[in-house]
C-alpha cells in the first residue's frame, strides 16, 4: 500500500539534479570551477583536484564543508566562484510547473547550495513564483546535508512540522536524517552522481525516477491519475 501524502501540508524539494535532470549536465559546470578552485587552492594538478573534491564530498557532505574542515577556506569565497555559470542548460517545464502548481499547501527548497544561485535556478526552469521559501547552506551556517543538524535548522528557520512533511531527494543518502524526524520521504532516484550511496530502502517511501512523472501520478487532486 501506497504511503498516505493527503497530510501533507509542506512539500520541501531538493534542487541540484532534482527540480532539473542530471542528464542537462548543468552540475558538471559547477563540477569544473570546483575543480579549478581547488587546483589554485592546493597547487595541485587537475586529477589530484578531482579526488580531493570527491573524497570531501564523500566524507563531509560537501567538498565545500571539507575545505572549510581543512583548510579553512572561507564559504563565501567557495560559493560565489563555483556558482557563477551560466544557466542556458536548463529551461521552463511547463508539466514540472503544472505538477508543482496542483500540490496543496507549501512548496520549499532545502539545498547545500545558497539562496542566491537557487533563485536563479528556480528562474530559469519557470518555477520560482510556485515556492514559498529557501533554506540554504547560509542559513545551516555552512552544515550541510545529511548533517542532521542542518534538518533542525531547516525545520525552524522554514517552519515546517516533519510529521505532515514531504521531502524529495535525489541523493538518497539525504533522505535519512528527514525519515528519523518523521518526514514522508521521496527518492529521487534519476541517475544522479553518487545517488545510490548509503540507501536505506526503509527510509523511502515513494521511488521515483522523474520528478514530473511522479507527480503527474500522484492520486488526484494532487495528480492527474
Amino acid at each position: 500500500m501506497a504511503p498516505r501524502i493527503d497530510h501533507i501540508e509542506s512539500w520541501i524539494f531538493d534542487l541540484d539534479n532534482t527540480l532539473y535532470p542530471p542528464s542537462a549536465k548543468l552540475f558538471d559546470l559547477i563540477d569544473e570551477r570546483m575543480g579549478a578552485f581547488i587546483m589554485r587552492l592546493l597547487d595541485v594538478d587537475a586529477v589530484e583536484a578531482r579526488r580531493v573534491q570527491k573524497q570531501y564530498f564523500h566524507d563531509h557532505g560537501t567538498t565545500m564543508a571539507g575545505l572549510m574542515r581543512h583548510h579553512g577556506v572561507d564559504p563565501e569565497d567557495f560559493l560565489v566562484d563555483v556558482h557563477d555559470i551560466a544557466l542556458d542548460r536548463i529551461a521552463p517545464d511547463t508539466r514540472l510547473r503544472a505538477g508543482l502548481a496542483r500540490l496543496p499547501g507549501r512548496k520549499l527548497i532545502f539545498t547545500n547550495a545558497d539562496a542566491d544561485y537557487a533563485a536563479r535556478v528556480l528562474e530559469a526552469r519557470g518555477i520560482a513564483d510556485l515556492f514559498d521559501g529557501i533554506c540554504d547552506i547560509r542559513i545551516t551556517q555552512y552544515t550541510p546535508k545529511p548533517d542532521p543538524a542542518a534538518y533542525s535548522t531547516m525545520i525552524a528557520h522554514l517552519g515546517v512540522d516533519p510529521a505532515n512533511s514531504l521531502f524529495v531527494e535525489d541523493m538518497a543518502r539525504n533522505l535519512t536524517p528527514a525519515k528519523l524526524l518523521g518526514m514522508t520521504t521521496v527518492w529521487l532516484d534519476n541517475g544522479s552522481e553518487s545517488g545510490h550511496r548509503d540507501h536505506l530502502p526503509d527510509h523511502v517511501d515513494f521511488h521515483a525516477t522523474d520528478i514530473a512523472d511522479w507527480l503527474d501520478n500522484l492520486p488526484q487532486p494532487w495528480g492527474n491519475s
